[in-house]
């Protein structure tokens, strides 16, 4: 009898874990793959939604359970390394439309596939980032 309760809340926190999820990703975000770098082939990429904040962007999986974002990338930190077409294998997960960008946040790079009007949004939102002496101005 206990191990029935313990299982039922079990599956009644996945089930709220879920529904927060799917809510978070209804409330809207720019479509995105996204993997760590160096990927090979198609292997890595990740489906999800991206979301612009002041200070940050935050990647969103389609298919995790977390309560948060499942990556956080800093707006001041951001350096958009390389830029090319899907190669190969990838085209099995992305169209002709795709750009991908080598990202290098700190010590971490990523692999961001953005489609055209996408990669817009997201290269004119690092170029206006404030510079870091105004940043410092606003909160020093």
């Amino acid at each position: 009898m206990i191990l029935l309760i313990i299982l039922v809340a079990m599956l009644a926190a996945l089930f709220a874990v879920s529904v927060y999820r799917l809510m978070v990703l209804r409330g809207g975000g720019t479509s995105a793959i996204i993997r760590t770098s160096p990927g090979k082939g198609s292997q890595g990429w990740r489906h999800g939604l991206i979301r612009y904040r002041e200070d940050s962007l935050v990647f969103y999986k389609l298919s995790s359970l977390r309560i948060g974002p499942d990556v956080r990338l800093s707006r001041q930190g951001i350096v958009v390394t390389d830029r090319r077409a899907p190669q190969d294998s990838e085209f099995d997960i992305m169209t002709q439309e795709i750009v991908v960008l080598a990202v290098a946040d700190g010590d971490r790079d990523l692999e961001v596939a953005l489609d055209r009007g996408a990669l817009t949004a997201f290269l004119s939102w690092v170029e206006s980032r404030p510079s870091g002496r105004s940043m410092r101005g606003r909160f020093g």
